[in-house]
Parts: structure tokens; sequence; C-alpha cells
């Protein structure tokens, strides 16, 4: 190991990238970190967290208005000031931020300010902020260096914002157009519906979140619509004209314009790895880009490591998380006393989606559920939630079960609602543990909760 500087070396400041730097350091690893932004990742800057502290935001209008069913009295319309939550999100990113840089310095490992790449397989270089490039040596490479958002290539383009730039925007967009209908497009436009825009979503496929349980997305789809947000499915943009008042309009292939103060490009991620001179090191990518890894999360220069979403196996922050830990009891062994860590299993990982209402799902769909086991029952209901009754919301809540027929198994859990991402981090827990109906049965409810539905549903609705 003396023969380097570093017994690791990570690229990317990122969750992935962080949480392998504090454990490999602890376990006595000489360890660098270089990153070329500010710490913490797409998850801490752009992401996981501005976004949900917008989706808190977003929430507090309709509940200013379900309020008066239960008797409450507000003087005047509550009004969004967006120049104060936006100087209050980035206060809290900065003391994020802040957090990031000390993990890493608390453990031990160096932190450099600048953009890295790849020299050879033990070798990298690093473009300081504030100097000049610097080669170091490490036995072992990691790239954590995340995703990034695109936008297609068409005229106009470069009109169009990306989810990075849409926490920060000058003013506050009253006419919001959000191309795109995977998770992020949903929950940006529920976001900015919530916050006041009128929002139309454009979605060129049949149907918004892909991916999905096919009833989970039929729901969700529908519930936004209720509440506000217009979406056009089947249809794609062609062009964004800019208009001499500084607005957009968009020109779509079924032939009709829409005019937006603002249009956010959701189209998709990929891979932030174009300046790392991966060729050149022969490190094998997929048509994709994402960086091939086999089972240890080694790529093809045996030397040289990669996780989250650079990888592209599942792009979420705990996720990235898991496969640092895993990586790290690989490279250096397990933390004293305890087992090495088995490899994640990304079947049954949970997700939330920040619409509004919100999804939490874990385990497969019904669609994918029958192709992967045939026979199964499922268990599912929804209703106005005890809340609405008096709020004068006309927002419902769906609960489903997926049960393998063969074992009693219950192979997925989904929910569209509020707490919906709470509610569903417990379940995934049971679902881990490999949990029967018969067990969800015997299970006693808490009430009145929504999430007592999940051990209550008795009537099979279809096999």
């Amino acid at each position: 190991m003396s023969d380097f500087d570093f017994d690791l070396f990570i690229i990317g400041g990122g969750s992935g990238g962080v949480r392998a730097a504090r454990f490999a350091a602890q376990r006595g690893a000489r360890v660098g970190v270089a990153e070329s932004g500010r710490m913490g990742g797409t998850c801490v800057n752009v992401g996981c967290i501005p976004k949900k502290l917008y989706s808190f935001a977003a929430h507090y209008a309709e509940s200013f208005a379900e309020s008066r069913g239960f008797g409450w009295q507000l003087p005047g319309t509550p009004t969004l000031d967006w120049a104060t939550l936006k100087a209050n999100r980035a206060t809290e990113i900065t003391r994020l931020n802040g957090i990031y840089d000390g993990i890493v310095a608390g453990a031990g490992a160096e932190r450099l300010q600048g953009h890295a790449s790849l020299v050879d397989a033990h070798a990298v270089a690093v473009q300081l902020d504030a100097g000049p490039e610097r080669r170091v040596t490490a036995r072992h490479i990691l790239i954590a260096t995340g995703g990034t958002p695109f936008k297609p290539d068409l005229p106009g383009a470069e009109l169009a914002v990306v989810s990075d730039d849409v926490f920060d925007l000058p003013t506050f967009p009253q006419r919001l157009v959000v191309v795109g209908g995977g998770y992020i497009g949903c929950e940006m436009a529920s976001i900015f519906h919530g916050l006041g825009a009128a929002v139309t979503l454009v979605y060129r496929g049949e149907q918004v979140l892909r991916g999905f349980d096919e009833e989970v997305r039929t729901f969700t789809a529908g519930e936004m619509a209720k509440a506000g947000v217009q979406i056009r499915t089947g249809t794609d943009v062609q062009r964004i004209e800019a208009l001499a008042d500084g607005a957009r309009r968009l020109h779509l292939t079924d032939g009709s314009t829409l005019d937006a103060d603002v249009v956010l490009y959701a189209t998709g991620r990929r891979p932030n790895v174009d300046r790392l001179n991966l060729a050149a090191v022969g490190v094998r990518q997929t048509k994709n880009g994402h960086i091939e890894v086999d089972e240890h999360f080694t790529t093809s220069v045996p030397s040289v490591f990669a996780l989250g979403d650079a990888i592209g196996r599942k792009d979420l922050t705990p996720v990235a998380l898991g496969e640092a830990m895993v990586l790290v009891d690989h490279l250096f062994g397990p933390a004293p006393g305890k087992p090495a860590r088995e490899p994640l299993d990304y079947a049954l990982i949970p997700t939330a989606v920040f619409t509004h209402p919100p999804i939490g799902t874990v385990g497969v769909g019904e669609e994918d559920a029958r192709k992967q086991y045939g026979a199964i029952r499922v268990f599912r209901s929804d209703f106005k939630p005890l809340k609405h009754t008096l709020s004068g919301s006309t927002e419902r809540t769906l609960v489903k079960l997926i049960v393998d027929a063969a074992t009693d198994r219950v192979v997925g859990l989904h929910m569209v609602g509020a707490e919906a991402g709470e509610i569903v981090q417990g379940f995934a827990v049971a679902l881990q543990c490999g949990a029967t109906k018969a067990q969800f049965d015997r299970t006693v409810g808490i009430h009145p909760t929504t999430a007592e539905e999940f051990v209550t549903l008795r009537e099979v609705t279809r096999l």
C-alpha cells in the first residue's frame, strides 16, 4: 500500500463517495476525495433535499384551504414569497455542504476541490480550483460521480431549464410546462402547481410514471389531474420559440402550441462520466454511458470501481450508500466484530415519489408479478382518508398488496396517499423478512390510520 499516495481515491463527493470515504478511513485506509462542485452531490444540492423542502412548501396552500373545514379562519389570502423560500433553502443546503465536508475531514480523509479524471489504472489528475493540476496515485480508485439531467437536441432546447435549475429560478413562473412523465417530471409538476403555478405536463407516452405498477400510474395521474395539473400524453415537443415578452412557446407534434414562462425538461438523466477519460484507461461503459461493474463494483480495470448513479442500477441515494458499504467491506474488510455486508437486494428497495399525493412502493408491480410468479392474488382498496371527511378535499388514497399465490408471500406493496413514503418504509422491512399475507392478517392495525389498511385487506380483488 505504501507505494501509493492513497489506498482509496474517490472521484465524487456525493452520498456514495462520502460514505465510502468515511468508512474506508475508519478501517485505517488512506483516503482522498476529489469534488468539483459542492459537497453532497445531487441529493443534497439539486435533488432529494431541496425537492422535499419545496414539496413541504407546496403542501401549505392546500393545508390552508383544508383548514377551514376544521374551523380555522384565516385572515386574507396566504401568498408565497418565492425569494424567501429560495433563500431559506440555500441556507439549509449550505449547512449540509458543511456537514459533508466535516464528515470527510473528521474521518481523516484528504479533500481536494477540483475536477478529477483518470490517468491510468492507479493515477488520477485533479485540476484544482485554486491551483495547478495535482496528480495522485491510489491502490484503488472509486468513481462516484452521480448523474446529470439532459435535454434532447431540438430547436430551442436552450430556452428550457432542467431540474438542476428549477430551485433557483429568478422569478416564480406563473405558467410552467414540464416535458417528461417520469418521477422527476411528475414531482416537479405537483410541487409547482402546489406553489401556485398553472402547470401543464407533456409526455409522449400513453401514461406517466412508466415502470411503476399500472394501477398506481393511472391512480396518481388521475389525482394530479383532479388537483389541477394539466396532463397531456401522446404528444411531444418539436421546437421551442422565444416570444417578445420573454415567454416560451412550445410547438407540439399534435399541431398545438403551449405558452409558458418556464419550460422544464425532465426527460431523463445520464451518468456524469463524460470528462473522466474512461475510454483511454479501458473502463468499459454500456450503450447508455453507465460504467459496467461486476457484483463487487469492479470495472473492467481491476483497480477501478464505480457505484451509484454512475452505474445505473437504482438511481437512489440510499442505494449508493448501501453500495458504498458493500464495497468498503470488500476492499478493506468488515468493521471489527461484524460480518461482511451481503450484496444489496435490488428487488426489494423501497421508493417514494413526492407527487401530490405521494407514492410509496416496494417490491414488484402487478404486471411484473404476473410474469415472475404466474399465479398471484391482488388486494387493493381506494378510499377517502379520514382527514378529508372534513377538509373538503376530494383526494383519495390507494393501497395495494400483491401476493404470490404459491407461497402466500407479499411480493409487492404500493400506496398513493399522504405520508406514503413514511408508511411504506416500515412495510419494506416486513417484505425484506419474507412476510406472508397470513402474517399481515395477524397483525393488529393502529386505528385510525391509513397504514392499518394494509393489515385489514381481506377480500381478493383479482387473481
